[in-house]
C-alpha cells in the first residue's frame, strides 16, 4: 500500500500527501480493502484551517514510528470534513453516542472492517497529557481489543443503527406557537458580552438571525438588544479583524478578544447577512462600515483561480497561531510614529499585549474621533495593512463549495438592497451566472468526479440564490432552472420513512446509516431553507405539489422541534414565515412599480415573497398575509396600511 492523498483535489488532504502513513480516501475500494484484510479502520477527519489537526499531524502522522503501527494494524482513511459533511455528521454523532464526548476536529474514529464505529476521540497527543492517553498506546490497545473481540464488535451494527433512529425522535405535535422558543433562549444569553454564556464563544448567527426576525415581527426590544449586543461586541473585539475585515471562527475567552484565528467563509456569510438586516433596521453607520469592509474583504481575499470563493484561511502562519494578525507594542509605535497618539484613541494597545505578549487589535469602548481623526485612522489602517501584507499569509483553502458560494450570493443580494449598491448587485449576478455555467451539466459540492459528489445544501442554497435573483429583478430567466432543481432535490434527498430530506443522495449513501441531519450546524439546515423555498414556489407557480411538500415538512418539523429546539432555530423562523406568509404580487408592467418594489425589498426581502404576474393587462398589486389578501393596490401607503391591519386582527 501507499499514501494515495497525492491524487486528491482537497487542499487539506494534499497537506498530508507526504506523511509516512498509508492514507486512503474514503471510497468503496478502500472499504473493500478493509473487509478483505479484516483490519479495523482508523478514520481521521479534519479541515485545512484546523489548528489542532495540524498539531496532531506534526506530532503523530509525520512520525515514522507511529506511522509504522498505523500501517501494520489499520486501514487508514483521511477525510476533509468540508468535502464530506454527511460523513462528518455521522461520525461526530457516533463519537457522542459511544463515548459521551462532544466531538470536534481532528476527529479520530476507529471503525470495524465494515465502516461501523466502535470507539474514538478527537486530538490524541504523542505523550499522555491532561488526561488524554498517548496516541501510540491508543492504537495498540484498539488493535488488540479488535483482534480479540472482532466478531462481537462487528455484531454491534444493529445496535448503532437503532441509536441513530432514536436521535430524531418525534412528538405528536403537528402545530404550535413558535415565539415561546425564542423567549426561552433569551435567558441563556450573556447580558454583558453578547452571545451565549461561557467560553469558548461561537457567534451562532443562525440563532440570532431568528431572534432578529422575531424583533421585526413583534417589535420586542429585548430581541433587538440581544442582537445589537452580539454585533457590537463581535465587531469591536478581537474576533473581528480590525484592519482587514471579517471574523474568526470563535474566541477562546468569554469577551470575544482572543480568537482561534482561522477565518471560515460560512461564518462571514452569516455575519454579513445579520449585519445587513440590523443596519437596515437601525441605520447605524458603525455597522454599515463593518458590513462594507467585510464584503470587500471576502470578495477580494477569498477569491480562487476560478473566480469563486474558497473555504477558509488557516489560523497559523510560519507555524505560529495568530502571527499574521498580532502586533508588538514597540512595533506599532515605530511604524506609526507621531500618528500613534491618534491610533490609540480608537484601539487598545499595551506593552504587555493581550495575546502572548502581542496585541490583538480591539476597539476602545465608546471611542470618539472628530472627522480629521477618522480620516487619519483610515490612512493608518491602510499603512498597517501594507505592513501586514509583507508577512507570510496563513494558508488559504481555495476549495470552492457550491452551497457556500450560493449562500454568499444570497447575502450579497441582501446587502446590495440595504446599501443601495448597484455595483455589488451586478457583481453578484455575474457570480450567479458563473455558478450556473459551472453546474450546467450537474450540481456538485466541490468536485464533479467524486463518488459522493453533492449534498442537500448544495441544491437548496443554489436554489435560494436563483430564487433571490427572480425576486429582486422580476426576471424569470432562471425560474425553470430553479423549478427543475427543486423537483430534483425532492427526488434525490427525500426520505419517505422520516419525512425529511437526507444530507446525501439516498441512492449514493456509503455510510452505515442514512444521514438524516436535522441540526443547524455551520449554516442553517437545508431542510429549513427548502421549506421556505417550497412555499415561495407555491405562490409563484400556483402548483399544488409545492403546497403538499410544505405541509409534509411542516408537520415533521413541528414533531421534532420540542426535543431539538436549540439546534433547530432556523426552523423556528421558517415555520413562522410560513404562518405569516406575506407576499407581494405585482400584476402587469413591473416597471411601473419599481420604486415601490425597491421600498418593499428593503423592508421585506428576507421575510416575504415577491411574485410577478406579467401576463395581466392591468397594473396593480395584491398583498397577502396569513391567507388573507387585499383588493387591488396601487401605492405604498395602502400596502403598509393593509399589513398593519392584518397584523392587528
Amino acid at each position: 500500500m501507499e499514501n494515495l492523498l497525492k491524487y486528491s483535489n482537497s487542499p487539506y488532504l494534499k497537506q498530508h500527501e507526504s506523511n509516512p502513513v498509508y492514507w486512503q480516501p474514503w471510497n468503496k475500494e478502500t472499504l473493500e480493502k478493509a473487509k478483505k484484510s479484516q483490519k479495523p479502520i482508523f478514520l481521521s477527519v479534519g479541515y485545512a484551517s484546523c489548528h489542532w489537526c495540524h498539531v496532531m499531524a506534526h506530532e503523530s502522522f509525520e512520525d515514522n514510528e507511529t506511522a509504522k503501527i498505523m500501517n501494520e494494524k489499520f486501514i487508514n482513511i483521511k477525510v476533509d470534513r468540508e468535502e464530506r459533511p454527511d460523513l462528518d455528521y455521522v461520525f461526530q454523532r457516533s463519537l457522542s453516542i459511544l463515548t459521551g464526548a462532544q466531538g470536534g476536529w481532528p476527529l479520530s474514529m476507529f471503525l470495524d472492517e465494515n465502516g461501523v464505529p466502535f470507539t474514538g476521540g478527537t486530538y490524541f497527543p504523542p505523550k499522555e497529557m491532561h488526561g488524554r492517553p498517548n496516541f501510540k498506546s491508543v492504537l495498540e490497545n484498539v488493535s488488540d481489543v479488535y483482534r480479540k473481540n472482532r466478531e462481537k464488535i462487528i455484531s454491534q451494527v444493529d445496535q448503532m443503527k437503532s441509536v441513530f433512529d432514536e436521535l430524531n425522535r418525534k412528538t405528536s405535535v403537528l402545530n404550535q406557537p413558535l415565539e415561546p422558543f425564542v423567549e426561552r433562549i433569551i435567558q441563556y444569553l450573556d447580558k454583558e458580552n453578547g452571545g451565549f454564556k461561557g467560553a469558548p464563544k461561537f457567534p451562532q448567527f443562525y440563532m440570532f438571525d431568528a431572534i432578529f426576525y422575531f424583533y421585526l415581527k413583534t417589535n420586542n426590544k429585548i430581541y433587538l438588544d440581544a442582537v445589537e449586543l452580539l454585533l457590537k461586541k463581535i465587531s469591536s473585539r478581537g474576533i473581528y479583524d480590525q484592519l482587514g475585515g471579517g471574523i474568526s471562527r470563535y474566541t477562546v475567552d468569554k469577551d470575544w478578544i482572543i480568537p482561534h484565528f482561522e477565518k471560515m467563509l460560512y461564518d462571514n456569510i452569516q455575519y454579513v447577512d445579520l449585519l445587513s438586516k440590523f443596519y437596515n433596521s437601525t441605520k447605524n453607520d458603525y455597522y454599515k462600515d463593518k458590513l462594507k469592509q467585510t464584503i470587500s474583504f471576502i470578495n477580494l481575499e477569498f477569491k480562487n483561480k476560478d473566480n469563486l470563493l474558497g473555504s477558509a484561511y488557516d489560523a497559523d502562519s510560519d507555524g505560529i497561531e495568530g502571527l499574521f494578525y498580532t502586533w508588538g507594542y514597540d512595533e506599532i509605535k515605530e511604524i506609526l510614529k507621531e500618528s500613534y497618539s491618534i491610533f490609540e484613541k480608537k484601539y487598545e494597545i499595551t506593552k504587555e499585549g493581550n495575546f502572548e505578549s502581542k496585541n490583538i487589535l480591539i476597539e476602545k469602548e465608546n471611542f470618539q474621533l472628530n472627522k480629521e481623526e477618522f480620516h487619519i485612522i483610515e490612512e493608518i489602517v491602510k499603512k498597517l495593512l501594507l505592513k501586514r501584507n509583507e508577512r507570510n499569509k496563513p494558508f488559504f483553502d481555495d476549495k470552492a463549495q457550491i452551497d457556500l458560494n450560493s449562500f454568499w450570493i444570497y447575502s450579497n443580494f441582501q446587502a446590495s438592497i440595504v446599501l443601495d449598491d448597484e455595483d455589488l448587485k451586478e457583481k453578484t449576478i455575474n457570480t450567479l451566472k458563473l455558478i450556473n455555467n459551472k453546474t450546467s451539466d450537474k450540481i456538485y459540492h466541490c468536485n464533479k468526479n467524486d463518488e459522493v459528489d453533492v449534498f442537500l445544501e448544495d441544491y437548496v442554497y443554489y436554489c435560494l440564490a436563483l430564487l433571490s435573483y427572480y425576486e429582486i429583478e422580476g426576471n424569470d430567466k432562471y425560474l425553470n432552472i430553479l423549478i427543475e432543481n427543486m423537483n430534483e432535490t425532492w427526488k434525490l434527498f427525500f426520505d419517505q420513512k422520516n419525512k425529511l430530506l437526507q444530507k446525501n443522495k439516498i441512492s449514493d449513501n456509503d455510510l452505515f446509516v442514512n444521514p438524516i441531519d436535522i441540526n443547524d450546524n455551520n449554516i442553517p439546515n437545508g431542510n429549513s431553507v427548502f421549506l421556505n423555498l417550497c412555499n415561495k414556489l407555491n405562490l409563484i407557480t400556483k402548483e399544488n405539489h409545492w403546497l403538499d411538500k410544505t405541509e409534509i415538512l411542516k408537520k415533521t418539523f413541528h414533531s421534532l422541534i420540542n426535543y431539538n429546539s436549540t439546534q433547530m432555530f432556523s426552523y423556528i423562523k421558517s415555520l413562522d414565515l410560513l404562518e405569516e406568509n406575506i407576499s407581494f404580487t405585482f400584476h402587469g408592467n413591473k416597471e411601473k412599480f419599481n420604486e415601490i418594489i425597491k421600498i418593499l425589498l428593503k423592508k421585506y426581502f428576507s421575510r416575504a415573497s415577491f411574485v410577478y404576474e406579467k401576463s395581466t393587462k392591468e397594473d396593480f398589486i395584491i398583498v397577502c398575509r396569513n391567507k388573507v389578501c387585499s383588493d387591488k393596490i396601487y401605492e405604498i401607503n395602502s400596502i403598509e396600511s393593509f399589513l398593519q391591519y392584518e397584523k392587528s386582527v
